[in-house]
C-alpha cells in the first residue's frame, strides 16, 4: 500500500517540477493563469482543456500552487543557506527543485524533511546536471538542520506561537 502512495507522490512531484520549471520561462501572473498552466501542461496527461473550469486537485496541484503562492518566502529561505549564490543567479532547474523541496519541508507536515531532500535529489538526477546534486543537497541539508534546531521555523509553527 505504501509503495503505491510513494510512487504516486513521486509522479506528482515530477509533474509539479515540470509545471514549475515551465513557469520559470513564462510566469503565471494570476491564480487563473497558474491553473491554466497546470491543466494544459503537456506533462499533465490526466487533464485537458475541458478541465479549465474546475479547480485542480491532488498532490501535484497542491505543490504547484503552494510553491507559486509562497515563492518569495521560499527564495528567502533558500538564500539563507546558499552561501555565495544569489537566487537570481541559480540555474532554473536547481532553483525549481530547491523551491519544491523547501516548500515541502516548511509547509507540508505530512512530508518528512529527509523525504523532501531525497525526492529533490532523485529529480535532480533525472533533470539536472551532474554537479547539481551536491549543490542542492548542501542547501537542503543546511535547511533541514536549521529546521531541526528551530533556527528555521515553518509558517504554521510561527502562527501558533506568535
Amino acid at each position: 500500500m505504501g509503495k503505491g502512495k510513494n510512487a504516486t507522490r513521486r509522479g506528482a512531484r515530477e509533474l509539479a517540477f515540470q509545471v514549475l520549471y515551465g513557469l520559470s520561462f513564462t510566469p503565471a501572473e494570476s491564480p487563473g493563469e497558474l491553473r491554466r498552466a497546470f491543466v494544459l501542461s503537456p506533462h499533465n496527461t490526466a487533464m485537458s482543456e475541458e478541465d479549465l473550469s474546475a479547480e485542480p486537485t491532488g498532490f501535484a496541484w497542491e505543490l504547484v500552487e503552494g510553491v507559486w503562492s509562497n515563492s518569495k518566502a521560499l527564495d528567502a529561505a533558500i538564500s539563507r543557506f546558499s552561501h555565495n549564490w544569489r537566487v537570481d543567479r541559480m540555474g532554473r532547474i536547481e532553483l525549481t527543485l530547491l523551491r519544491l523541496a523547501v516548500f515541502e519541508m516548511l509547509y507540508r507536515q505530512d512530508v518528512p524533511p529527509k523525504v523532501a531532500i531525497n525526492e529533490a535529489l532523485e529529480l535532480s538526477g533525472q533533470f539536472g546536471e551532474g554537479n547539481a546534486k551536491n549543490f542542492i543537497n548542501g542547501i537542503l541539508d543546511a535547511a533541514a538542520k536549521a529546521l531541526e534546531s528551530g533556527a528555521l521555523v515553518p509558517p504554521a509553527a510561527r502562527a501558533a506561537n506568535p
